[in-house]
């Protein structure tokens, strides 16, 4: 197993990895929506924190070697449904045609009162 990270991506919050690489394979940490620069959470609703949740995640997947393109399946965490439709917009937007598996749960609460979060498994290139 090999340690990925990237000061693109916000600093893990916790005792855990960006993402780890063994063999070809990408496992990336959940990302919430937080600017790398200030750790905080981004202004504006669910769609601007999925912008930068995917911004993120794109910065975590380069640094192992991947890219969004890649991604065989990620797991979408929301505080919300009701804000599903808002956060699928911007995710269909960030993968285009690609479109790995998916799943995506209702959660009680995220990290820094994050609205979204999402994790992904990825092939190396």
């Amino acid at each position: 197993m090999k340690v990925a990270s990237t000061e693109k991506a916000p600093k893990a919050i916790g005792p855990y990895s960006q993402a780890i690489i063994a063999d070809n394979l990408v496992f990336t940490a959940g990302q919430i929506g937080l600017d790398p620069q200030t750790m905080e959470i981004v202004p504006g609703g669910v769609a601007e924190q999925t912008d930068r949740v995917l911004r993120n995640l794109t910065a975590v997947l380069e640094s192992a070697g991947s890219e969004l393109g890649r991604v065989l399946k990620t797991t979408v965490f929301l505080v919300d449904m009701g804000d599903f439709a808002a956060m699928n917009e911007v995710y269909q937007r960030h993968f285009g045609v690609h479109k790995p598996a998916r799943s995506t749960v209702a959660v009680a609460q995220l990290p820094k009162g994050g609205r979204v979060e999402i994790e992904a498994v990825a092939l190396k290139r």
